[in-house]
């Protein structure tokens, strides 16, 4: 891999959140990390304009408020397959996009995130933001981080995304998004 290809370009990535929805989120292992961090991200995607794909596996509730408000005109993409790759109209959807690299967040890590993950290596660069995701077990979020890692997939966290997209200080979206990482 090239230097300049190490670093995210924010014109060729896409934010992924994985049925981070309301019945799944309580059984979650620290659930509130979970919940806050996703919803920080989608709010620095809101100020630095990158798109925002939502899932949510079907029976399991609508996106958590703190997640849903945060993505203008929200419109999830249902799906009973764990593997988000498995739902023509995501796969659709990030087609019509036309970007390389995927940022994944949500739950569960060892199960939707990590199959999602797993699929997209084929076409896409993906990034898996730790500390966005999490699994009913603290053993699988870790299993799934490490088989992720050893596939290729890239680990990151919510503050290295947040700051590595930014770039530099000293601009309004750096000072709007502020708030979100003090």
């Amino acid at each position: 891999m090239a230097q300049e290809d190490r670093l995210l370009k924010r014109e060729d990535c896409v934010l992924v959140v994985i049925d981070a929805q309301q019945k799944l989120l309580p059984v979650i292992w620290e659930n509130q990390r979970v919940v806050d961090n996703t919803a920080r991200l989608v709010k620095f995607a809101a100020i630095i304009g990158l798109p925002v794909v939502v899932t949510e596996q079907e029976k399991l509730g609508p996106t958590v408020a703190e997640v849903a408000e945060g993505v203008e005109g929200l419109r999830a993409i249902s799906k009973i397959t764990f593997d988000c790759f498995g739902c023509p109209p995501f796969v659709q959807r990030l087609a019509e996009l036309g970007r390389r690299t995927l940022l994944l967040c949500g739950v569960e890590a060892h199960i939707c995130v990590a199959q999602s993950a797993l699929s997209a290596l084929a076409q896409y660069r993906v990034h898996a933001v730790s500390d966005a995701m999490s699994s009913r077990t603290e053993h699988n979020w870790r299993t799934a981080l490490a088989r992720l890692q050893q596939a290729g997939v890239i680990i990151t966290s919510t503050e290295m995304l947040i700051y590595e997209l930014l770039g530099r200080a000293g601009t309004d979206e750096f000072r709007a998004t502020l708030p979100l990482v003090k």
